[in-house]
């Protein structure tokens, strides 16, 4: 799908912990479905992660009353380990997200192209949630 005057966001966040430490929560799937949701009455009871350029992802996410639910999937694009991550959604959007060590800090930037159907503000707030809660998955859980 191609979009029109396409509009590229960007959410970041520092995490106080070491870049493998970061990406090892970012990428492994018993980790994914602690933090991959945007509040509290969301999961992810499931993610499969094949990480490599042509590998495919998939994260499942749910409201727990179970009143909504949907899969957010793509395929990698490019993948260089503790560093930077490409892919694209199955909807056609590109997203990059960049690992910067910092020390014992790692900053994570994440772009994504917006999509159509929801006004710009609503999705870098809901992407950014989701950057907030994997910081403090990540954070609480080293």
């Amino acid at each position: 799908m191609v979009m029109e005057n396409e509009v590229t966001l960007t959410v970041e966040t520092s995490v106080n912990a070491p870049v493998e430490r970061v990406w090892s929560c970012w990428t492994e799937p018993q980790h994914i479905t602690k933090w991959s949701f945007a509040s509290e009455d969301w999961h992810a009871p499931r993610a499969e992660n094949d990480l490599r350029a042509g590998g495919k992802f998939l994260t499942r996410m749910e409201a727990k009353d179970g009143s909504f639910g949907f899969d957010f999937s793509g395929e990698y694009d490019e993948v260089r380990t503790n560093e930077h991550i490409a892919y694209t959604l199955d909807d056609g959007r590109k997203v990059t997200i960049d690992f910067i060590s910092q020390g014992g800090e790692t900053k994570v930037v994440e772009s994504f192209e917006a999509e159509s159907e929801n006004p710009v503000e609503m999705q870098q707030a809901g992407w950014q949630s989701f950057l907030d809660n994997f910081k403090k998955y990540c954070e609480s859980s080293s």
